[in-house]
């Protein structure tokens, strides 16, 4: 699947080819729905040209017909019912259009997955190297779990196989046994027979039972064998269940709670659960086969017990595999959707919990149901510890228990809770100069089921990403930059929850560049120029040479607790403000490319000296939070022949609230050219409030103007109340300029 995935990133013109790869031959809802199972099966394996490969291609047909129909019986409620339909049509139209000729089947899915192979090496290359090398180290790696899960399924098919050689052995042995025994009451009843019958008999039976014991013994031995055997295949297999289970979740689970956790910071969406939920449920099936085998030779030598160490084996294996689905269960109850790390008190808010495996365990079938706490630092300490067994709660949070339910379309199992509210809040003392924007809480979810018919009972938990709870919105810049640097620089199995003091200049400005981008909602990210401004801010240097940063370390108390110098705010304070502004204002100006902003004063002043009067630059306000300000070049009125930069006050969002940036810029006629030299309106026409608009604005304007010169004390009387006559003047005077033709302007703006 991890192919599909790729390909389903791609765009533009690699998009359109991706998708001409698809039709009535090859429907693309078919290579969606069955991605991981296409990419699984060796299509590569059959010689195309070759007629006797016909039957394995028919082979590959008939299980693709029967995948799709086990996936259309899979949909259902509402929502599921066309697809199943739609499905359901397309397994009989490939089966029709095939049937005859199953190589050309083949033929068509390795020419599409060639190409799309190709497609997306191509866009991974043409972005870079790296990109490409991380694809490939994807797919290889995908591909051996994939391998891996071939050899346990094949080992696991082994061991079945061996345990029933085993029980009929066994069930022969009893039934030998059995005759042996009936031989010994036959022996013991001779004492009533007459002599000469009697030693005639005698010989024959003792002869008999000679055979039969001596055939047991030989048989003992070989069942013990078998049965040691047995056990060594199943300790096999157990090792290679940990090794891939330990792939699963402690590399693809922790590295897919990483991307999770990166995305808090505007990385890209995690995605890929699907994919490792399939794999989880893959390994919960064939630990449950193996763990169900174990207990068949458990019971087999109760059975019939010989002597030698099985009793203590099979308690062993039993154990080992009780433990490797315990790790299994409990390690993939995860937050799907987590709850939003900036926590509002009063506010509503949802998040999502999710087994990966409670489908394929029937976990359904008694629908368990989850709590959620608020929990401190030091609690969530002590319950990674097992210390506290326990639910303590740092706070009370409204609609916190939820059932978990089944999706029979998507076959997961998950507990929605959408309208969860944090009451109140118990704060921990602070250390030092801790403020409470910096102290960390986090969601506990928790949940017990059992499996197997109440065999196993799971207590399951798992903690969210790190919460910063605020009552007030003016909290929200300095808890958000808690949260980006927890995101960012949380390392995997920290003790909760713990960050370093100082990272290296570089690692900031990757965090800062992934967050400004996903604000922007564009590629266009922070230039090194850009990074150099900031680093000038940050260290209150003047260097211009991006090396000189590249080791230097930047503090926590640098990042948001100490004001730059000659400042009442911290670094991250101006950068989120910059942030907010572009966010809310002027984001497709920045895509456009029309804003620099990260220009100190000077440095505007060295660029624009060196263009045509009336050249400008908008660049970020170093003294007001987000603010933004137009700097140009003209002539200074008071010298004639000398050249000034000249600087207007910040604009803020307040100001864009009012008039756009674009319709200022328009205002402004002495702006002539946008730096380095494209012409102002080339830049912002396009941006520019219509003709009609800009009418009834003024009409608006002239009302409001005309209202307020009216109103006068005169138009009170004695009492302080309205005057009728009075009032109605302005009435009528508003109603003859909303009577004033704008029929021309509206067709000036149509024709």
């Amino acid at each position: 699947m991890a192919m599909w995935i790729q390909a389903q990133q791609l765009q533009g013109e690699a998009l359109h080819q991706m998708q001409a790869l698809y039709g009535q031959h090859f429907p693309i809802e078919v290579r969606h729905y069955l991605a991981q199972w296409i990419e699984s099966q060796l299509w590569d394996s059959v010689e195309l040209d070759n007629p006797s490969e016909e039957a394995k291609a028919k082979r590959l047909l008939d299980n693709l017909v029967a995948e799709l129909q086990r996936k259309a019986q899979l949909q259902g409620g509402e929502d599921g019912f066309l697809l199943k339909i739609k499905l359901g049509h397309y397994a009989n139209q490939l089966k029709s259009t095939y049937d005859r000729c199953p190589l050309e089947l083949v033929r068509c899915i390795k020419h599409i997955l060639h190409s799309e192979q190709r497609l997306v090496q191509e866009a991974t290359n043409a972005s870079g190297g790296s990109g490409g090398q991380a694809m490939d180290s994807l797919s290889q790696r995908h591909q051996q779990i994939n391998q891996a899960f071939e050899e346990l399924r094949l080992a696991t098919q082994e061991t079945e196989n061996e345990l029933r050689k085993l029980q009929h052995s066994q069930e022969y042995f009893i039934i030998q046994y059995q005759e042996n025994l009936r031989i010994q009451a036959q022996l013991s009843s001779l004492s009533s027979v007459p002599a000469a019958e009697r030693t005639q008999r005698e010989t024959t039976l003792q002869s008999k039972r000679a055979t039969v014991e001596a055939w047991l013994t030989r048989e003992a031995s070989t069942l013990q064998k078998y049965r040691l055997d047995l056990s060594e295949q199943h300790q096999k297999t157990l090792a290679l269940l940990r090794k891939q289970q330990t792939l699963i979740l402690d590399e693809e689970l922790i590295q897919w709670k990483r991307r999770q956790q990166l995305a808090g910071n505007g990385g890209p969406h995690e995605g890929g659960l699907d994919v490792l939920q399939s794999w989880c449920e893959k390994l919960a099936d064939l630990i449950w086969q193996n763990r169900q085998q174990i207990r068949r030779c458990e019971h087999l030598t109760q059975q019939l017990p010989l002597p030698g160490p099985m009793e203590e084996l099979l308690s062993k294996l039993n154990a080992d595999i009780t433990d490797i689905i315990s790790a299994l269960v409990t390690s993939t109850f995860i937050i799907e959707k987590q709850p939003p790390q900036v926590l509002k008190t009063q506010t509503k808010f949802a998040a999502t919990v999710r087994l990966l495996v409670g489908g394929k365990l029937n976990v359904h079938m008694n629908p368990p149901q989850v709590k959620a706490v608020i929990v401190s630092e030091q609690q969530a300490k002590a319950l990674l510890k097992n210390e506290s067994t326990h639910s303590e709660s740092s706070g009370e949070i409204l609609n916190n228990n939820c059932v978990m339910e089944y999706h029979q379309a998507t076959g997961t199992l998950s507990a929605h809770f959408r309208n969860m509210s944090l009451k109140r809040i118990k704060r921990s003392d602070r250390r030092g100069a801790e403020s409470v924007t910096e102290e960390k809480f986090t969601v506990l979810f928790e949940s017990q089921f059992s499996v197997g018919g109440n065999e196993l009972v799971f207590h399951v938990k798992t903690l969210s990403l790190p919460v910063v709870v605020i009552v007030h919105g003016s909290q929200d810049n300095n808890a958000t930059a808690t949260v980006l640097w927890d995101n960012a620089f949380a390392e995997p199995g920290r003790v909760p929850f713990i960050v370093p003091d100082k990272v290296l200049w570089p690692q900031l400005c990757e965090a800062l560049d992934m967050k400004y981008k996903a604000e922007m909602h564009s590629g266009r990210g922070l230039s090194e120029d850009n990074l150099v401004f900031l680093a000038q801010k940050a260290f209150t240097s003047s260097s211009n040479n991006p090396e000189d940063y590249r080791n230097m370390t930047i503090s926590w108390a640098q990042f948001n607790r100490e004001s730059l110098p000659g400042r009442n705010f911290t670094f991250w304070q101006w950068f989120d403000g910059v942030v907010e502004l572009m966010k809310k204002h002027l984001k497709p100006h920045w895509n456009d490319g029309a804003i620099l902003g990260f220009v100190n004063k000077q440095q505007a002043q060295d660029m624009l000296l060196s263009k045509p009067n009336g050249t400008f630059l908008l660049r970020f306000s170093d003294s007001e939070i987000g603010g933004i300000t137009i700097a140009w070049v003209a002539e200074n009125p008071n010298k004639p022949g000398e050249r000034l930069v000249w600087n207007l006050l910040p604009y803020t969002t307040k100001d864009f609230s009012i008039r756009s940036l674009a319709d200022r810029i328009s205002d402004l006629n002495h702006l002539l050219f946008l730096y380095p030299n494209r012409l102002k309106d080339e830049v912002f026409a396009k941006y520019y409030t219509p003709p009609l608009c800009i009418s009834a604005y003024k009409l608006l304007h002239e009302i409001a103007v005309s209202v307020s010169a009216l109103r006068s004390d005169a138009m009170l009387d004695a009492d302080g109340d309205f005057d009728l006559d009075d009032t109605m003047d302005v009435a009528r005077h508003v109603e003859e300029l909303l009577s004033r033709p704008m029929a021309n302007q509206w067709s000036s703006q149509h024709s």
